[in-house]
Parts: C-alpha cells; structure tokens; sequence
C-alpha cells in the first residue's frame, strides 16, 4: 500500500480460467444494485465485461453497469447507502473517467477486487459499446478466443499496470465493434 490507498488498487491483472460461479454471484450483486439504485436507474442494472461471457478467461472481477441519468448526483445521493453494501467510491480524479463514476468492492480480505461498479449516462455511447461487445463474444466464439488470448499475453505484459492493460485491449475492442456495426 503506497499514499493511503487500499491494497486492492495496487492488485495485478491476472486472467484465470472461466468460472461458472461468476454468472450467479454478478446476479446476486445486480439484485442487490437493483434495489440500492432503484430511484435513479433508467435502463437498469447490467453485467459486462469478461466475466459476464461463459467460457471466456477474465480477471475475476464482475463488472456491473448501471444507466442513470446524473452520475455525480447518484454518488451524492447513494453513496451511503453503496458504502454501506461495500462499495468504495473511487474519485473521479483518480478514476480518470469524468464521463463515469467508479466504485470497487473488495473481497472479504480487503485485498482483492471482488466487483466494479460502473454509473453511466443514461445516453452514453459507452452504455451502448459494452453491452455489444459483451453480446459479440457470447455469439462469436473465434471472436471470444482471440480476445482471450490477447488477455492472456496483455497480463503477462502488463500484469503490474492495469491501466495498461486495459488500454492495450481498446484497439482490438473498437475494431470487434466497428465489424460488428456493418
């Protein structure tokens, strides 16, 4: 731990092998979010990102989107009660994102990321591309291999700095949603 931060945001990027457990644990936390959130939601509470794809490796963290209106007036409002489920809120200068608000909920241990928790714009193209980049893996299975194996390299390359690794995946992301737009 460096500056005060949890351990957690120092975690490495390590992919594992696919879970069946993900899919019923990421509807346990969306239930949870659904009734936490239920006020300012739009078009609800979804699960994104690797873990929400079966069969497909993935750092075991459940990315669980929300589409509301207002972010920053979501965080004034619920952030106890997120804070009170184990969320913690990341700061938006820290997040590097203004376009979102950010929050983490660790494991028990406090060591490790268990789930993310991403509040959109209801209007956000973001919203749009990761619901369709999570739907082209489930349908497209030489799509989701080759995702994995780039994820598989990009954690051994970038392991230690995960906003590299995320930022290496984007070419390979826009280009799946550019094919899968014609």
């Amino acid at each position: 731990m460096s500056n005060g931060n949890p351990p957690w945001a120092y975690e490495r990027a390590e992919v594992h092998a696919p879970d069946p457990r993900w899919a019923a644990d990421a509807e346990a936390e969306r239930a949870r979010l659904l009734d936490l959130l239920a006020p300012w939601l739009v078009d609800g509470v979804e699960h994104v990102g690797s873990t929400a794809v079966p069969g497909l490796v993935a750092k075991p963290i459940l990315d669980l989107m929300a589409s509301v209106h207002d972010p920053e007036a979501v965080v004034e409002r619920a952030l106890r009660r997120l804070v009170e489920d184990g969320w913690c809120h990341v700061p938006p200068e820290l997040d590097g994102r203004p376009w979102r608000r950010f929050f983490v909920k660790p494991d028990p241990s406090g060591q490790r990321r268990k789930a993310h928790l991403h509040l959109l714009p209801c209007d956000h193209e973001r919203w749009r591309e990761q619901i369709a980049f999570r739907d082209m893996l489930r349908r497209d299975a030489h799509l989701a291999a080759r995702y994995a194996d780039l994820k598989r390299r990009l954690a051994h390359e970038y392991g230690d700095d995960r906003e590299a690794y995320t930022e290496a995946k984007a070419q390979f992301i826009a280009e799946a949603l550019r094919r899968g737009a014609r």
